[in-house]
Formats: C-alpha cells, structure tokens, sequence
C-alpha cells in the first residue's frame, strides 16, 4: 500500500460532484447522459471511472461518494458497480456545486464526525499524473487539517480565457509542514480576457481555477453557515433526515431542496472567505484539462493523419478530402464526407448533427439554448 494511500484512508473522504449537461458538447453529450458518463478519449473507461478510480487510490473505494442527479442514479451504479450503497446522493433537480457539495458533506460529517477532511473532484476531468495529484491532495487535507479550505490551482499553461484564475499570495509552509507547497489564496477572480489574462500569466501569482477544494467539514458547514445561512439551514434539516429512511428523505427533500439558491462554490464560499484570509492553494503539476467543449477535446485526441484530423469513435465511417485541423464524430452509423472542409466540428449522432467551425465551439451553448426555445427538447 502506497504513502498517499495511508495518508488518508482514516478520516478524509472524497466527494464527485457529477452533474451539469455538457451543452458545449452537444449532441454527444445530452440531458439523460452528461459527458461525464461517456469515454471521449477513447481510453476504454468513462470520466467518471477515471475520476472513482483515481480518488479511490487516494483514499479506499468506501470513503469515495457521488453526488447526482436522480436521472442519472441507475447509470453512475452501473458505471461504478463497487460504489457503496449508501455512497449516492441523488438531487432531484440540479442546484449547483455549493448545494451538492454541502448536503454530502453534511451527511458524512453525521456518519463520520464533523472533523473529516472532504474533498470535491468533478467528474470529467481530465489528470494524466495520478501519483502528483495524490501528493496534491496530500497537501491540500492538511492544510485543510489546519482549518484552511483548500484549492488546488492549475499551473496556467497558456493566457486562457477560458478558466477563472487563483491569486496566490505568501507561503504557508512555515504554519504547515506538512504542505510545504500550500499557499495562502489573495482572491479568486472571474474569466479575463485576454490581455488580463496575458498579463496575469507574466506575473507568475495566478493559477487556473479548477474548481477542487479539500476542506474540514466543520469549517465548511460554519462557513456556510457564515455566509449562507439560509442554505445552511435547508441542508442541515435534509442531511438530519437523510438516513432516516426513504420517506423521511424524501419529505426532506421535498420541503427544502426545490428551494435552494443555485450557487456556485466559489461565490457561495471560497470567495468571500478568502477575502478574510481563510483559503490556501496548492499548486496542481500533474497535468489537468477540463473537456469543456470540442476544440478542447480535439487538443486531447491522438491525430489520425498529418493533416491533424481528430476522430472520435469509429474511423470507418470518416473519409476526407482535402481538408485539415477538424473534429469528427460518426455515431448515426453512415459515412461522414469531408471535401476542402478546414477547422471544423462535426458530430453526427442518430437524431442530430452538428456543424460548427472549431473557434466557436464555446458556442454550441448557445445553440442548445435556441433549440430549447424551438422546443427541440427531443434532442436535447
């Protein structure tokens, strides 16, 4: 058994927020089954294997729990089938990663005690260097230990205005030992563009938010508690309920979930307390992407000829004519023929296809938005 599975398998526990649709990866991914329940990179596991398999290495299979919808309960068990059976927590609508991550950690901390350090991981992410994220997380539960809430900031590789951004301050190494890489976190700042985001590159302070904390329960529920006082209470009385039996769940549920604010974590929590100096960082060099949308997807797929032509799926079915630097996916079962066709998407699937130039990928957003006011809801 490895260090960093010792360092942890007692009281940390690792929390997968497995939710949102994935509208920039339309049609592949759609409201029944998010991207994260497929194996985009054809690496033969899904993202969300990857990401059980990765935490379970960090902690054990039993200390690794999901959050999810209730649409998508029955596939994340049968993706996950060593999953424990009370390690699901099924939102019957979405209300967004503070409520999710909350309500999981409120019900552990009744299990478990309120001094167990939780950490949240989404479920499609992308690390290639699991033993450094490892030693990342190590870090990060014990500066959670210390009573920091924790993020672990991406070494910003490129000026992106893609990711909001961390700006890290002074070290905390000589408060925590034991996370000699942990800093404390100035502020988190939204998406720039891309002057700022050049700008912040040069200064060498700013790492890409990749939206992982690692915090004690207890500081998370008073922060929330602090901040958030109505979500507080929401939560609380469903995590009292929540092993109670079905119905009371349930009831629980019904009274309090359909209410809560959808708010993210980080302008819930993470912001406003490190404005009171109580966020660290760690930093994150184990080689991190976020599948956001097809031309990142494309820049993680293999080349299938030296006209840079990225193919997801079955190969066959593509043919191509004196074009260069597009994404295909043949999924309908037909052939897909690409003539003098140059940096695009295309994604034909059984009831939809897509066509898009590769610059505008993060707007395929906005075509599930007008498909929804078309009420195109079929394809959805």
């Amino acid at each position: 058994m490895s260090e960093n599975r010792n360092m942890s398998s007692n009281d940390f526990y690792a929390i997968i927020p497995a939710g949102g649709v994935g509208t920039r990866l339309w049609p592949l991914s759609r409201r029944n089954r998010p991207k994260f329940l497929y194996d985009l990179l054809g690496s033969g596991q899904t993202l969300i294997q990857s990401t059980y398999e990765r935490l379970a290495r960090v902690c054990s299979e039993k200390h690794v729990v999901v959050s999810t919808g209730e649409a998508h309960v029955d596939s994340v068990r049968e993706q996950l089938p060593s999953l424990r059976e009370d390690g699901i927590f099924a939102e019957p609508v979405a209300r967004d990663s503070t409520a999710a991550i909350a309500l999981a950690t409120a019900v552990l901390a009744r299990r478990h005690g309120s001094r167990i350090v939780v950490g949240s991981f989404a479920a499609d992410h992308v690390i290639r260097d699991n033993d450094a994220f490892a030693e990342c997380v190590r870090q990060a539960a014990a500066a959670a230990r210390h009573g920091y809430i924790t993020t672990i900031g991406i070494a910003a590789s490129r000026p992106s205005t893609a990711f909001g951004y961390i700006h890290q301050g002074h070290s905390l190494a000589g408060e925590i030992p034991d996370a000699p890489s942990a800093r404390i976190v100035r502020s988190f700042v939204e998406k720039p563009d891309s002057s700022t985001a050049q700008a912040y590159l040069q200064t060498g302070e700013y790492r890409w938010n990749a939206g992982m904390f690692v915090m004690r329960a207890d500081v998370l529920l008073d922060s929330l508690k602090q901040y958030q006082p109505d979500l507080f209470s929401a939560i609380s009385a469903i995590a009292d309920a929540w092993d109670q039996g079905e119905e009371c769940r349930k009831q629980a549920l019904r009274q309090h979930w359909y209410g809560l604010e959808k708010i993210a974590f980080d302008y819930a929590i993470a912001e406003p307390l490190s404005a009171d100096g109580g966020v660290a960082v760690v930093p994150g060099g184990f080689g991190w992407d976020d599948i956001g949308d097809f031309n990142s997807l494309a820049a993680l797929l293999p080349s299938y000829n030296r006209q840079n032509i990225k193919i997801l799926g079955n190969q066959d079915d593509v043919v191509f004519l004196d074009s260069a630097g597009d994404i295909v996916a043949a999924q309908a079962g037909r052939t897909v023929a690409l003539l003098g066709v140059d940096d695009m998407v295309v994604i034909d699937t059984p009831d939809a296809l897509l066509v898009a130039p590769r610059a505008r990928s993060q707007e395929v957003k906005n075509m599930v938005t007008k498909l929804s006011g078309l009420g195109r809801d079929a394809v959805l």
